[in-house]
């Protein structure tokens, strides 16, 4: 899978909403309201991640669900990224 150079990265983060570029990822925080909401929130992301063969970095801090996305094996951005992303915010 080839890596995105940054005009196609920075056009592709106009078409999600409230994602950004942090150094070779793209990341949005997910308010959930509570605990258990971000617990089910990430047991949510597990199918379309598995179906993909693609998987975020995830962190919880209470009401607060981290994700942030990147092709590990590529060293940065790719378009099956973004597909990802539009995927979790499909399930928010």
């Amino acid at each position: 899978m080839a890596l995105l150079n940054d005009d196609e990265i920075e056009a592709k983060l106009t078409e999600l909403d409230g994602w950004e570029r942090r150094d070779d990822a793209i990341a949005k925080d997910f308010d959930r309201g509570d605990f258990v909401g971000s617990v089910r929130f990430v047991d949510s992301l597990v199918a379309p991640a598995e179906d993909m063969g693609h998987h975020p970095d995830l962190a919880i801090s209470w009401s607060t669900v981290t994700v942030t996305i990147s092709t590990h094996s590529e060293g940065g951005l790719t378009a099956a990224d973004f597909e990802l992303a539009a995927r979790v915010d499909g399930l928010a």
